[in-house]
């Protein structure tokens, strides 16, 4: 691996932002304290910052010559609402809130690489460090891009990565075209009518009429959807009820439905709510159909997919950088491909070995409360971020 030096020699101070931040971990633009360190440490190292952008965010400008390039480095900031099982020195403080995906991780790489480009500058052009806030079910990119991100940063391409479990340290994976699922959640609420259990016939029961649409849900899956076209409906939550002796008046369905593409989500959205609104007339009952389409599609581009992938062959080695299996979780850096030309890759997290003694029982994977980010990835990513930028900036816009 052709890690860089000075990043190599300065990984303890990284390690020791990145711990702090997992330590504080805040959620969806709640990031107050996560920004400040990262404004104030940006500041420090005489990067000029912006503050504000989807309310918590932070872009911070590392500029050199003259030339009017420029290329944009993501990372995202914010917790989970969940409580972390690890007793580590650097684990929560905050009870009910962890960095149980890795964000602290993806920040401190961020930095790592803004020092060095700070420090070097051996490229002509502008990069863009932003810190997203608000990943995790916020939309905190489609925000940034409502406070004008990229009109008042105008970069040709964007760029992101996300650690992943499972995958070794030292290998990429990336793929050209939908990388992962749009994210959609549905909240169907059955109106039946209450009555004593022992006299059902004398009301209307919400709970055999929510079984018969669970059921009928999955023949979307089975008889609708092309079997080519990825797609999952999952109901995850089913609330009736208040004691056992009594028939309900209402009975509530969530879930979520995940898609790559546009129009194969359309049509479950509208067979979803044929099926429900069918199913509650056969039933002599009503329901209230809700349908919230939260953060599209991940889509790469072919270009700057093929881009990345050079760069980080030159870093890592072809055989270290792997084919990315799309996976039906959601990404909101989706917004930013939806107005930029960009990347979305993965980075080789590692197995869990490298957890140190008081991590919790689970495995370390995403989203579990005894993960915890691989401080082998920080001067490997910084290195990945600063010869992305200055390759971008060095060559020719690709073809």
């Amino acid at each position: 691996m052709n890690m860089i030096e000075p990043i190599l020699a300065d990984v303890a101070a990284i390690q020791t932002l990145r711990r702090d931040i997992h330590a504080h971990p805040e959620l969806c633009f709640q990031e107050q304290r996560t920004s400040e360190l990262i404004a104030s440490t940006l500041s420090g190292w005489g990067i000029p910052v912006h503050r504000g952008l989807g309310k918590t965010g932070v872009v911070g400008v590392v500029k050199n010559g003259s030339s009017t390039r420029a290329v944009g480095l993501r990372a995202d900031i914010d917790a989970l609402p969940m409580t972390e099982h690890n007793r580590f020195a650097h684990a929560s403080v905050n009870r009910g809130r962890m960095h149980a995906c890795g964000h602290d991780g993806h920040t401190a790489m961020l930095l790592a690489a803004a020092k060095y480009l700070s420090t070097h500058r051996d490229f002509d052009g502008t990069v863009y460090l932003v810190f997203q806030p608000a990943e995790e079910g916020g939309g905190g990119a489609l925000e940034m891009i409502k406070d004008g991100l990229f009109d008042r940063f105008p970069m040709e391409a964007i760029f992101g990565a996300h650690n992943w479990p499972g995958l070794a340290v030292g290998q990429f994976a990336l793929k050209s075209g939908p990388v992962m699922a749009s994210s959609n959640e549905f909240k169907i609420t059955i109106r039946g009518k209450g009555s004593h259990a022992a006299m059902p016939y004398n009301g209307v029961d919400p709970v055999p009429v929510a079984c018969q649409m669970v059921q009928a849900f999955q023949t979307i899956i089975t008889r609708n959807r092309r079997p080519i076209d990825p797609a999952v409906i999952s109901v995850t939550m089913i609330q009736a009820g208040e004691a056992t002796n009594v028939v309900p008046d209402f009975c509530e369905l969530q879930g979520t439905v995940r898609t790559f593409t546009v129009p194969v989500l359309d049509m479950i959205e509208r067979r979803m709510r044929q099926i429900a609104e069918a199913t509650c007339q056969a039933f002599e009952s009503s329901c209230e159909f809700e349908f919230e389409r939260t953060y599209p599609p991940t889509v790469n581009h072919p270009r700057e997919t093929e881009f990345a992938r050079t760069a980080l062959s030159e870093l890592v080695g072809a055989d270290n950088v792997k084919e990315f299996e799309p996976t039906m979780g959601a990404e909101d850096f989706s917004f930013f491909l939806l107005e930029k030309p960009g990347c979305y890759f993965v980075i080789g997290n590692g197995d869990g070995k490298h957890r140190i003694g008081g991590h919790g029982g689970g495995p370390c994977m995403l989203h579990n409360p005894s993960y915890d980010f691989n401080d082998e990835l920080l001067p490997l990513g910084g290195s990945m971020w600063v010869r992305l930028a200055e390759k971008w900036l060095r060559e020719p816009l690709p073809a």
